[in-house]
């Protein structure tokens, strides 16, 4: 068991999305010991709350005083209407998850009209691991927390993909097509940490440009991937245009991604450790309430750094490199941000082990620098 660094809100209702796998119900059973559980995934207690919504009051009545949790809402979204009028009427709490957005989002369905705060669940981050935090196995299998405690991590996360495909898209009909869909998630690993071209992942997998973006937006909705939009805030020079693309989690990103004996190590390392990154960055932000936004910042001359973030706590610009030894050139992108925006913290994040300032430029070893990502950047 890990300590989780997100907390509940003490008294109001919420919301808490994150994929599957994440830990969503291990938290609010720490947090929430006497809470009354509904279990969408279970058929039974579905089929009925599904069909007959307004029976969730009788279901819930014999144990009022505690609060209640439903497991996976998003199965049953008119479910929304009645815990609304349960919470004005009864005055009761609910803490409601899921790990899918889209039929809540596509369907405008009630979302409790700003009477339940929203938080986001993530896989571990490697302050929440502590001693347990491990750079060479997190890079290869990612930080969900079963990744951490089964003797098989590669079975796991094949499964979990699987039960994703399963679950998630099939048992929902997400998508018909669920062997064009398959082919898309591995075209789409291909992507991973570079500028998005819909047109090119199209072309790969043989399907219409339309069904491609469809699909891009469905592995969003399902929590599973992001898209990381270019910083153009007061753009002295020209910045692209197109979102970067990101799998999650850099273990479900390596197990979806194919490999052979042409691929060279770095083709695939590379995206990995970006990804890791970033996984710590959104958890972090989200855990301890940071409030940046994301972003990533590259020019039409070639110009990039990974991260931007951007919020009231100020601007921070974060390159990450696999090599154990930084060259000078190394550090030119941040340089040439720093000169655009004299305002921003510049940050490197290296595979080395040593930690030093040059040209205001922070260096920091990943091994260390990520168990203590929220005193970097907070």
């Amino acid at each position: 068991m890990f300590a989780r660094s997100l907390r509940p809100p003490d008294e109001q209702s919420f919301f808490l999305f994150g994929p599957r796998g994440t830990g969503k119900s291990t938290l609010l059973r720490q947090a929430l010991p006497d809470a009354f559980v509904i279990d969408l995934l279970d058929l039974g207690v579905y089929a009925e709350l599904s069909a007959h919504p307004h029976r969730l009051e009788a279901l819930i009545a014999p144990h009022t005083g505690s609060t209640v949790v439903i497991d996976e809402v998003q199965r049953a979204p008119a479910l929304l209407d009645e815990v609304h009028r349960l919470i004005e009427r009864r005055g009761w709490r609910f803490a409601l998850t899921g790990s899918s957005a889209r039929k809540l989002r596509r369907g405008g369905v009630n979302l409790l009209a700003g009477r339940a705060r929203t938080l986001s669940m993530h896989p571990l981050t490697a302050a929440e691991l502590g001693s347990s935090f491990d750079l060479a196995h997190s890079l290869r299998f990612g930080q969900l927390p079963t990744v951490y405690v089964v003797s098989d991590p590669r079975r796991y996360l094949a499964s979990y993909v699987g039960t994703y495909l399963r679950e998630e898209v099939q048992a929902e009909a997400l998508t018909r097509n669920l062997d064009g869909f398959s082919r898309f998630l591995a075209a789409a690993s291909f992507s991973q940490a570079s500028v998005l071209s819909v047109a090119n992942v199209a072309r790969e997998v043989g399907l219409p440009r339309k069904t491609v973006e469809g699909y891009f937006s469905l592995v969003e909705d399902l929590l599973i991937a992001v898209r990381l939009p270019v910083f153009a805030r007061r753009a002295k020079r020209a910045v692209v245009a197109h979102d970067k693309f990101y799998y999650f989690d850099c273990g479900v990103y390596r197990t979806l991604r194919p490999t052979g004996p042409l691929d060279a190590s770095e083709d695939i390392d590379g995206p990995a450790i970006e990804t890791l990154v970033l996984q710590e960055l959104r958890a972090t932000n989200d855990n301890h309430d940071l409030g940046y936004a994301l972003h990533y910042w590259r020019t039409r001359a070639q110009h990039e750094v990974d991260f931007v973030l951007y919020g009231e706590r100020g601007l921070v610009a974060i390159e990450v490199k696999r090599s154990s030894t930084l060259r000078d050139r190394d550090l030119a992108d941040l340089r040439v941000f720093a000169d655009e925006y004299p305002e921003a913290r510049c940050l490197m994040l290296y595979g080395g082990d040593r930690s030093y300032v040059v040209d205001g430029i922070r260096v920091e070893p990943l091994a260390t620098a990520l168990p203590r990502l929220g005193e970097l950047i907070g």
